[in-house]
């Protein structure tokens, strides 16, 4: 017992949407750091890359306006707090497509995995987050030493990508000191943007692991027991004798339409007492009879009532009742092998109502009903006057 008590309580069961939604109100959703920054240093690496010769032009000429100003500017307190509130703004203008593109890159991270979760929880100050003991425990737990690991592999790939490129570029950066400022400015510049573009896409060898990983780990996180399941389907759908309640209303609610249904019938036909199948045909609105409403043993004597109570014509043809019952739900059309069953039965129904001498009118003594349809329910129904065919009630 102990062993299945066990096994019960293991979360062993995929996180239902209910429990998603609640974790997500909780601010727990799946989240990637290393898909952020990789994807803020590529984006900033981008527009680096695109604009860097304008900044490479713009940044010397600002730096030496900065550092040249006359004997009078140093006395003036006021104007050199202007002049350095205008070489911030300049640098802010230079930079702002880098700052705009790394931005929508630490923006663009978070809506790619789980989207923008707001939670006053999350932020609410609780005191196992500054609890040493519960630190120790995230450290040392499987998720810690993953982002150990994370960690060590993000050095190596790094370090991988930055040796590359020292030694690709080396020979660039030591005749830097031989060229004049703009010029060296303008180079070391040119590094800079390729180096960091290809620094970028070195995180992505570490993201394709991370993404996956953080994914199952958020999911392993919020799987559920058995028991919480069952629990949470008790909560959602109600308790058993509810929910048979809720049926039984549903079935009463069906039912009372289906026999409103049945005033506008055009013929009921029946087997005569275990099934019965009210048609209605309208030439203009459907190209075969509609099932209005159809039932067995008590539904069926209840469609026989209100048929009887409206005036509507019972037709009596079990193989036809049998049929009709088994291959078509309410609201359908009658299957195309039935058109001529049928058709017989509407016109017998038609000359009925206009003929004065209706009871006179002898029924059709052939209704033809495809082989398939004659052995259903054959073994429901003993009653002797199944083999009664055509007789009208």
């Amino acid at each position: 017992m102990a062993e299945q008590n066990q096994t019960s309580q293991e979360r062993t069961e995929q996180p239902t949407e209910r429990r998603k939604q609640e974790a997500r109100k909780k601010g727990q959703v799946p989240r990637s750091r290393e898909l952020n920054t990789m994807l803020s240093l590529l984006f900033a690496a981008s527009a680096f890359l695109v604009a860097g010769s304008w900044m490479s032009v713009r940044f010397p000429s600002l730096i030496a306006s900065g550092l040249s100003f006359d004997r009078t500017l140093a006395f003036d307190h006021t104007q050199i707090a202007v002049r350095f509130i205008d070489m911030v703004l300049s640098s802010l203008v230079i930079l702002g497509p880098l700052f705009a593109l790394a931005m929508v890159g630490a923006i663009a991270g978070p809506m790619l995995m789980g989207g923008w979760a707001f939670s006053f929880e999350a932020m609410a100050p609780k005191l196992e987050k500054v609890n040493p003991l519960t630190g120790l425990k995230r450290v040392f737990s499987a998720k810690g030493l993953m982002e150990l690991l994370k960690a060590l592999f993000k050095f190596i790939a790094l370090t991988a990508v930055a040796i590359g490129l020292f030694s690709l570029m080396m020979d660039q950066i030591l005749v830097l000191g031989t060229y004049a400022p703009i010029k060296a400015f303008a180079e070391a510049t040119d590094i800079l943007r390729w180096s960091l573009l290809a620094l970028s896409c070195g995180m992505v060898v570490i993201v394709v692991f991370d993404v996956p990983f953080e994914l199952w780990n958020h999911n392993r996180q919020l799987k559920m027991t058995r028991q919480e399941v069952l629990d949470e389907l008790k909560e959602t759908e109600g308790r058993p004798e509810v929910r048979s309640r809720i049926r039984t209303l549903q079935r009463e609610i069906s039912q009372r339409r289906m026999m409103e249904a049945t005033r506008e019938a055009d013929v009921v036909i029946t087997n005569p007492m275990h099934f019965a199948v009210a048609l209605k045909y309208d030439a203009d609105a459907s190209k075969a009879p509609i099932v209005l409403a159809k039932g067995r043993d008590l539904i069926a004597q209840k469609i026989r009532e209100v048929a009887l109570e409206n005036d509507i014509a019972i037709f009596r043809a079990p193989p036809l009742a049998r049929a009709l019952y088994s291959s078509t739900e309410i609201g359908q059309q009658i299957p195309e092998n039935l058109y001529l069953a049928v058709a017989k039965v509407l016109a017998y129904v038609y000359q009925l109502r206009s003929s004065s001498h209706g009871n006179d009118t002898p029924p059709p003594d052939d209704i033809p009903v495809p082989e398939e349809y004659r052995g259903l329910y054959f073994d429901e129904v003993h009653d002797a006057d199944n083999d009664e065919v055509g007789r009208h009630e």
